[in-house]
């Protein structure tokens, strides 16, 4: 069995106002030991995941965070000499093994070390190239320092480059919008993820827009009906670019999809190590917690790390099916699900075409393409 690899590394520099992730900024002493803790829980995880499959290996390594390229080069390479040994990597093709970095957090050497651990391609958090947008959004990098680590990790010998974007930015207007993914479109990543803001008591950015106040540019938050049309003209631009559309917040180059994020959408087995790292081994989900600092004491003492864990009820898979699925332009299968699930769908379809939600293109089930900009509507529609 073929599995993907998460390793979350829950650091940052600075905490970006619209982040509701479970991360933060600590003392750099602190890295060494939560790599160790990561080489660790990877050490034993083998024989108590997958049912002590032995046949499991790894294909696919994603090194999300936080700012995983913050941590050194030699503590990098040692979590994945640690997978290797746990696991494996698949034979019979190359691996593909993501590392996210910060554009300003990359240098040549680090780029050489990086590509000499094993890492072959790296995902970058640009999100806008509007200096006035990055500074609003608390991000340390600017405009300039995009395009010197594009050059920095072409150099060193990246043939494989994502690129991030956000559409929403405090302080985005249609021209900033449309000068960013221009200049993203020249730089010419393999791959590109344009995600539209979220708004919600989980950042700082959300909480203030919610209370109706001022601080963090909260009142420079484009429309709703903004960021859609923003969305909407970066699937026109990217497509004459020569990208292709697949996920709903993802394009790429031919062939250059991103391997391990299909596998979320394809409810695939992976494993994640760290702190707040999700799994799923196709039967139950679980999770570590979310503190790093106890979580590395956990690994340390010999406690469990799991925060929760959840066997998936048919019903809930059924869910997750149609809604990861339908995340895809290819759509789901609808007769397999209704198949699998003992479950006929038909009269739901059939109003949501209807409506003009959904199309039906023999049994591949799609999002209207004009509702991908609203698709979590839509879906909660399909499951209600």
């Amino acid at each position: 069995m073929k599995i993907g690899a998460y390793i979350q590394v829950p650091f940052c520099q600075t905490k970006c106002t619209y982040c509701n992730f479970h991360t933060g900024v600590v003392s750099r002493e602190r890295y060494g030991p939560y790599a160790d803790a990561v080489c660790r829980e990877i050490a034993e995880a083998k024989a108590r995941e997958l049912g002590g499959d032995r046949a499991a290996e790894i294909d696919t390594v994603y090194f999300g965070g936080g700012t995983p390229s913050l941590l050194e080069p030699a503590a990098l390479r040692k979590i994945l000499d640690a997978l290797r040994g746990g696991f494996g990597f698949a034979r019979g093709g190359e691996p593909e093994i993501t590392l996210e970095a910060d554009p300003e957090t990359i240098t040549g050497e680090k780029a050489a070390a990086w590509l000499a651990a094993g890492f072959n391609r790296v995902s970058l958090g640009v999100q806008s190239f509007s200096d006035r947008e990055l500074k609003a959004a608390g991000r340390m990098h600017r405009r300039a320092d995009i395009f010197t680590a594009a050059d920095t990790l072409r150099a060193a010998g990246f043939r494989n480059i994502s690129m991030d974007l956000i559409a929403g930015l405090a302080h985005q207007t249609r021209v900033s919008w449309e000068e960013s993914v221009g200049r993203l479109a020249e730089v010419r990543p393999e791959h590109v993820s344009i995600y539209m803001l979220e708004i919600d008591e989980g950042s700082h950015l959300g909480k203030e827009s919610l209370a109706g106040g001022s601080r963090y540019s909260a009142g420079a938050i484009p429309s709703d009906d903004a960021i859609a049309d923003a969305y909407e003209w970066s699937r026109v631009a990217l497509r004459a670019a020569g990208y292709e559309h697949y996920e709903i917040s993802n394009w790429g180059l031919p062939g250059f999809r991103s391997r391990h994020n299909l596998k979320y959408w394809r409810r695939e087995p992976y494993l994640g190590f760290g702190a707040g790292a999700h799994s799923f081994d196709g039967v139950k989900r679980w999770a570590n917690l979310h503190d790093s600092a106890r979580y590395a004491a956990n690994i340390e003492q010999g406690i469990s790390t799991r925060e929760q864990e959840q066997v998936v009820r048919r019903e809930e898979a059924l869910e997750e099916e149609l809604f990861l699925g339908l995340r895809q332009l290819e759509g789901v299968d609808l007769a397999r699900i209704e198949n699998l699930y003992g479950v006929d769908l038909t009269a739901r379809v059939t109003e949501l075409c209807e409506q003009g939600l959904v199309e039906l293109h023999g049994a591949q089930l799609k999002l209207a393409p004009d509702r991908l900009s609203v698709s979590n509507g839509v879906l909660v529609e399909l499951l209600s």
